[in-house]
């Protein structure tokens, strides 16, 4: 038994001993920090000198944000300024410097009606949410969409074809697209599409903040096997009994003791003058015993990929658990975005025993207020300890993943003096792992994953299946196939290793019930996802992957089917999924005129809408789509299309190909 179980796990010592030891220097070079907060981007900033760009809602007055730069969306960072608009549309939105208009987009999801104007430095600023454009070039669009019959539609424009004047009114400020209430969205982005924070160049006299970030809690959690934080493996959370008051000093009265790297964790928020709507901390900076150790500063986040990298910027199972958005004071395996200021421990902070480490966090906005936080770390050699009986609680095992290594947690009978070992099963083999401590009468297992996975976990007469079948490395192509699905990793998939769990229901249909990964843990970029249903659907063309819940609710995913009876589409997160035929059509009624223009109610209960046109006399009339409101209306100002009377028809056509044709007599 012993060769067996050497064959199989013999390694771990080994694997543990060549895993990344702690990293040498705790505190970044003071010089090297300097720089790199220059050049965090890998190359120079853009330079604006204060006041090239003007305001562009009611310049000169008084204005207020609802979301700031970097602003920690469920999904992504914010990329730009929310400027309210009094919460009603049509506001003018002005040109904020010289340039010439490169870009127009018209689209009912995203950004919605989108301008985007190229200026001479090479930077461009972008105007979303919009209700309408005004200028030549809003003529030019209506041109294009009647020669492509789309309203959906995004035009590009050579240089100086546009011409625009710094305070040029460009446009009317809407809701339209992914907008939950009336607002302008204004970006400056580069020629690389980098979201840069406006308020950086020496903000605006529009936008007053003379309010410090508010701490509301701080996190230790350890980031290696033989790490420990108040002597356990698990993350500490330390929040105030009384949150501190923007800019008050948070010192921590108690010493918190830990051992091996650890990360550093925050939960604030800020607020500008005169605003209560809760915006992001812009720059969080740590120091350890007075040396710069660690900054981010969220001034630029690379448009589309890096906005999504908010998933790894925060503890995002922690989030998703338990409600608190806590932001990593440390650069994660997988996280690319350069915006840091750090050391080579990259923000990790290694405590040796019987060392004290005094840290030092400040949290600061756009304007440079500030709020502290001070907290001081005392080494503790980690040591099996055991603590409170199990009382009369029955023998139970319970066990999850965290990062690359199992902790499974097991309480003993009370009876028992003396701890028992966990057993890991691979086939016949086994291998005995003895607990780190013992804490009210559970008992805590550590065990690195990366030296092999086991079938099952045994405490005593308890054996529980190990739910994750193959580790899929981060950074590589992989590959895993099972006899009901396939999915395929780029090596951009994932931001970390990902130990995978797949599972399979078949149901009455010849369909099922697939089970693919878990949702809480992120992907960065997009996995191929291929079913494999027992019976191929008899109307493929209708059939499509769904993202489903047992309680019935259901998404269209899509998806192409083969030869093979296999359906196989691009998948951006983990979920359950099944395979799903639509056959109804979509729904339609005339919802009236308003202010002179045709309105249509509208709806699919299953894949959703995928176009619709209207034909008034046999001619294309074009439509605006408002999926908040389920709404197409015809568009005011149109003087191409054909009038609005005369018989006509309302065609709607849904992802799945169903049409509905509904006759009118306007």
């Amino acid at each position: 038994m012993k060769n067996k179980v050497k064959l199989i796990f013999g390694f771990v010592l080994m694997l543990l001993a060549a895993l990344p030891s702690v990293v040498g220097g705790q505190e970044a070079d003071s010089s090297d920090h300097d720089h790199r907060l220059s050049e965090m981007l890998g190359g120079s900033r853009p330079v604006v000198a204060p006041g090239y760009f003007l305001f562009p809602i009611a310049p000169g007055q008084p204005g207020f944000l609802a979301g700031s730069m970097g602003e920690l969306r469920p999904n992504h960072f914010h990329g730009g300024l929310d400027i309210k608009t009094g919460g009603g549309v049509n506001q003018p939105v002005y040109a904020a410097a010289d340039g010439y208009v490169s870009r127009l987009k018209q689209s009912s999801f995203g950004y919605g009606n989108v301008l985007y104007i190229t200026h001479s430095n090479g930077l461009t600023t972008v105007y979303g949410h919009l209700n309408e454009f005004k200028g030549a070039f809003a003529a030019e669009l209506l041109r294009r969409q009647y020669e492509k019959q789309s309203y959906e539609l995004e035009a590009f424009f050579e240089k100086d074809r546009y011409p625009v004047k710094r305070g040029e009114l460009v446009a009317l400020s809407g809701n339209t697209g992914g907008s939950a209430g009336p607002h302008l969205h204004w970006e400056v982005r580069d020629a690389q599409d980098r979201q840069y924070n406006p308020l950086q160049w020496g903000g605006f006299p529009e936008i007053q903040d003379h309010v410090a970030p508010t701490l509301q809690a701080f996190a230790l959690e350890p980031l290696a096997i033989e790490s420990r934080v108040k002597r356990v493996f698990a993350k500490a959370l330390f929040a105030p009994k009384v949150q501190p008051g923007p800019g008050v000093t948070t010192t921590w009265a108690d010493t918190i003791s830990a051992f091996g790297p650890v990360g550093l964790l925050v939960q604030g928020f800020d607020r500008f003058d005169n605003a209560w709507n809760r915006n992001g901390i812009q720059r969080v900076t740590m120091t350890v015993n007075g040396k710069p150790f660690y900054q981010h500063a969220i001034d630029a986040v690379p448009f589309p990929t890096g906005t999504r990298q908010v998933a790894n910027f925060v503890d995002f199972l922690y989030q998703q658990t338990q409600g608190r958005t806590l932001q990593k004071l440390w650069v994660d395996e997988g996280n690319d975005l350069q915006m840091y200021a750090t050391g080579p421990t990259k923000g990790r902070l290694t405590v040796e025993a019987g060392k004290i480490y005094n840290v030092d966090v400040t949290l600061a906005d756009s304007y440079n207020n500030q709020t502290a936080l001070h907290l001081v770390l005392r080494g503790e050699q980690p040591a099996y300890f055991r603590t409170g009986p199990a009382g009369a609680r029955k023998p139970a095992l319970r066990y999850e993943v965290v990062r690359n290594l199992l902790k499974a947690v097991a309480t003993e009978n009370a009876a028992d003096s003396v701890p028992a070992n966990l057993m890991l099963l691979r086939g016949s083999r086994r291998l005995e792992v003895r607990p780190s401590y013992t804490q009210n009468g559970e008992n805590v297992y550590l065990y690195d994953l990366r030296a092999g996975l086991p079938d099952s976990v045994r405490f005593g007469s308890i054996t529980k299946k190990f739910d994750r079948q193959v580790l899929i490395p981060v950074g590589k192509e992989f590959s895993y196939a099972t006899n009901h699905l396939n999915l395929v990793f780029g090596p951009e998939t994932l931001f970390d290793n990902l130990y995978l769990n797949t599972a399979f229901k078949p149901e009455p249909t010849g369909s099922g019930f697939w089970t693919v990964g878990s949702p809480l843990q992120p992907l960065y970029h997009a996995a191929t996802l291929t079913l494999k249903p027992a019976t191929p659907p008899a109307d493929p063309a209708r059939t499509a992957i769904y993202s489903a819940t047992l309680a019935g609710g259901k998404a269209y995913v899509g998806g192409k089917w083969d030869e093979n009876g296999q359906i196989t589409a691009v998948i951006k997160q983990f979920a359950s999924y099944r395979i799903l035929t639509d056959v109804k059509a979509p729904e339609g009624s005339f919802a009236g005129r308003a202010g002179g223009q045709l309105q249509f109610r509208v709806g699919d209960d299953m894949s959703g809408l995928a176009s619709y046109r209207l034909l008034i006399g046999g001619q294309f009339r074009l439509l605006r789509f408002e999926h908040k409101k389920a709404l197409l209306f015809t568009v005011a100002g149109d003087t191409l299309g054909p009038k609005l009377r005369g018989p006509a028809e309302l065609r709607l056509t849904d992802q799945a190909g169903n049409e509905r044709v509904i006759p009118l007599s306007l």
